[in-house]
């Protein structure tokens, strides 16, 4: 058996005090919640909305009615009730989509298995999955690829978009983008033996059962391949490298996941003969074909940078969009001056690349990984006659467990709070599409695709990539036109959480940027759905409201809250009352999805520090909003070593703790003891994120590269002397040929003005 193993393999990150040590995930299916959590929940979206009126009544305007109220006083009560309000309000927006999820999961039903090999034995729609790759690992990379080659699917072509520049001149670099490109033909290798035995096996089968009947012979040579498939999967398990809580969840999730489903296969039929029991022929067929289906991927690299005639943009959605808007032609490749060319042409004899369609795609981040059945179940759910106009479909992704940071334990723990909020989002009709991982109908694309031309060249953007945030603002294009979107309620895929603050910071600004640009597009898909006769509902709207504005309100709610001296007038304790229920029902979540409801007050702290990076996101999309110029994408990095942050996100949250200090140092002295007590509870959860998310070393090490940074300048070709005759340059041949003449190239003036005179005289 030919296994594709690590090249090379990093050194495990060292492991911190209070990190992860549970490794095991949770079940694929949700807990069913109980009549009490369902009735608590209710109670928790009433007691919010309460305490909110009663604030307003008891404290606003009877402040007014009693005692009246200078300007000063006037424009504080109405600056301090607008940032209530709408913190408030995301509170809220939070209890009403856990509401969703909650009674969406306990009224979930799972598939049987049978049912869905049924299904795929009539239905055989195939499937492209897109993973998008850019300078990451290739260890990384490997696994992603792994898990959506075993997907249990009819027919799966899996298309690493490799982004990186194809010919790069650093010794590192080079050997990196080698060992990625090899990483699908390797695959294809180790796939290679099971593949052909699991093919010959099945069309056996269908020769020798001509008849119409199973014997047991059949029935146990099928028990002898689902075991032999099950040791080979055990056997590259156990030759994996296990560097981080990654490796172990792919080798043990991924791997011996899928062989144990396979030894329990083998153990069903066998366990049927000693009953003198054989499954029906329909069945036995399914069986054979589940393990051709598993086995059978076709995979292959494509580098868009390697084609002038495809858009360079640097954005992730730009790399789908160029092989997309390949999808269903034949190409001839040309060699021009400006590099190679695709050239459609219409017979498969003159191509020299053939990009064939498919009716979905699957679009996979290069750091996640998918469940056995994932592409089954979600395929099979927009299969469904009532799903016909479903035009993407996920499950949001759950974080690895076993993080060997805080940090990454505590960004993971808000992660897994996100895949329920989604849940309940999409049970109350306002889901979005999270791009780490979706299955998408390809004809839906086809009706948001916006055609324009780069020069000669047609660039056809399917997800758009005016923001960086490319996800969100499709999801809104799709809802226009009329799709839907529908999250599906399990736990089927996994995604990396940065392990460090450098990596966070590029994570989280990127999250912060772009939901105040897509705002207008949602008005305009109400005004369409109107029309249309489909009404927002109210719901609906808040949900996706508060999902792309809130990061900016709440940012700069906090800072108010954090710099301003409010009257203590205005301090009640049905603010704290308002807010009691939000944070019950997180601490409460995050109980039951495996952390500690003392978490709660680390997240707090987690978002304090997280401020000023959430505030520099929305500054980004206000500029872009004024100066109309794209923000450059910045991608994660992915990488197994720590990323430095830079140097104002250092000293950012030393500065907000140190605030906090003083205003509570200046409030204790007036005796403003609701505000005092606001800012001692900002001062003792900042300094523990400090210490604990960022630490004091980590900060020692970003100050100092980020302060001498600046000092290095790049080395520059040093100018000529003046005087000094310049080598003509060369005459390039090809581009006159291939361009003609171009009106701004400049005349060289070296050269004399050739006339009829000088001819004859030369």
């Amino acid at each position: 058996m030919h296994m594709q193993k690590k090249n090379t393999v990093a050194p495990a990150r060292k492991r911190q005090w209070g990190s992860e040590r549970r490794t095991l995930p949770l079940p694929t299916v949700h807990e069913r919640p109980s009549d009490r959590k369902l009735v608590l929940g209710r109670l928790a979206i009433i007691a919010t909305i309460v305490a909110w009126v009663a604030y307003l009544l008891s404290t606003i305007i009877r402040q007014f009615i009693d005692q009246g109220g200078s300007f000063r006083f006037t424009m504080e009560a109405a600056s301090y009730l607008i940032v209530v309000t709408f913190l408030t309000f995301s509170a809220l927006m939070y209890l009403i989509a856990r509401q969703g999820a909650l009674e969406r999961f306990r009224s979930h039903s799972r598939v049987p298995r049978a049912e869905l090999d049924s299904h795929f034995s009539t239905h055989k729609s195939s499937i492209t999955v897109l993973v998008p790759s850019y300078a990451e690992e290739p260890q990384v990379v490997r696994a992603t690829l792994w898990s959506a080659a075993l997907q249990e699917y009819p027919s799966v072509r899996v298309v690493l978009l490799l982004d990186d520049p194809p010919f790069p001149t650093a010794p590192a670099v080079i050997d990196r983008l080698d060992r990625t490109r090899k990483l699908a033909d390797g695959i294809t290798a180790a796939l290679s033996e099971p593949r052909d035995r699991f093919r010959s096996a099945s069309a056996r089968f269908d020769a020798d059962s001509s008849d119409g009947t199973v014997s047991d012979e059949q029935a146990r040579e099928l028990a002898a391949h689902y075991a032999w498939a099950s040791h080979w999967l055990q056997k590259m398990a156990a030759e994996e490298e296990h560097t981080d809580h990654v490796d172990e969840f792919f080798s043990r999730q991924i791997l011996i996941g899928l062989a144990d489903d396979f030894i329990l296969l083998a153990d069903a039929l066998m366990a049927a003969l000693d009953e003198s029991e054989t499954p029906t022929l329909d069945r036995m067929r399914q069986l054979h074909r589940r393990l051709v289906w598993t086995f059978d991927a076709e995979l292959l690299t494509f580098e868009r940078k390697r084609y002038a005639s495809l858009s360079h943009e640097a954005n992730k959605a730009m790399n789908l969009n160029a092989y997309i808007g390949l999808m269903g032609g034949a190409y001839r490749t040309e060699e021009t001056p400006d590099g190679e060319m695709l050239r459609p042409v219409f017979s498969a004899e003159e191509a020299d690349l053939i990009v064939p369609d498919s009716e979905y795609l699957l679009t996979l981040d290069a750091d996640s990984l998918l469940l056995r059945e994932y592409c089954l179940r979600l395929v099979h759910l927009m299969e469904q006659p009532d799903n016909s106009r479903v035009a993407v479909t996920q499950t949001p992704y759950s974080s690895f467990r076993g993080a060997s940071t805080r940090i990454e334990r505590l960004a993971g723990a808000t992660t897994d709070l996100q895949h329920i909020l989604h849940q309940g989002m999409s049970h109350l009709g306002a889901a979005f599409w999270v791009g780490a991982n979706a299955v998408i109908r390809k004809r839906a694309l086809e009706d948001i695709v916006e055609v324009s031309r780069e020069g000669n060249n047609e660039v056809r953007r399917y997800v758009q990539d005016r923001t960086v945030i490319e996800d969100t603002e499709s999801s809104i294009d799709l809802g226009t036109h009329g799709w839907t979107l529908v999250n599906y309620p399990e736990r089927l895929s996994y995604s990396a959480t940065p392990p460090d603050f450098g990596s966070l910071i590029v994570q989280r600004r990127r999250w912060a940027n772009g939901g105040l640009l897509i705002l207008p597009k949602l008005w305009r898909q109400m005004t369409e759905r109107r029309r249309a006769g489909n009404r927002i509902s109210r719901i609906e709207f808040m949900l996706r409201l508060n999902y792309m504005s809130s990061i900016a309100w709440a940012s700069f709610g906090l800072v108010f809250l954090l710099v301003y001296p409010y009257d203590s007038r205005l301090l009640s304790p049905l603010v704290l009352l308002a807010a009691l229920p939000y944070f019950l029902a997180m601490a409460s979540d995050l109980k039951s999805t495996g952390y500690r409801r003392s978490d709660v007050f680390r997240i707090y702290g987690f978002n304090l520090i997280l401020l000023p990076v959430n505030l520099a996101g929305v500054l980004k999309s206000l500029q872009q909003a004024i100066t109309g110029k794209k923000i450059p994408f910045v991608r994660t990095p992915k990488v197994k070593n720590r990323t430095a942050a830079p140097v104002l996100y250092v000293l950012a949250p030393y500065a907000i703790v140190a605030f906090s200090g003083l205003t509570l140092w200046r409030d204790v002295v007036d005796q403003n003891w609701g505000n005092a007590a606001f800012a001692a509870f900002n001062a003792v959860c900042g300094t523990w994120a400090v210490f604990t998310y960022i630490g004091i070393g980590n900060s020692l090490v970003d100050l100092w590269v980020g302060l001498t940074g600046w000092l290095m300048v790049e080395k520059k070709t040093r100018p000529n002397a003046v005087g000094v005759q310049q080598p003509e340059t060369a005459l390039d041949w090809r581009s006159v040929l291939y361009h003609g003449q171009v009106a701004t190239l400049p005349v060289r003036a070296s050269q004399p003005i050739q006339t009829s005179e000088t001819r004859k005289a030369a």
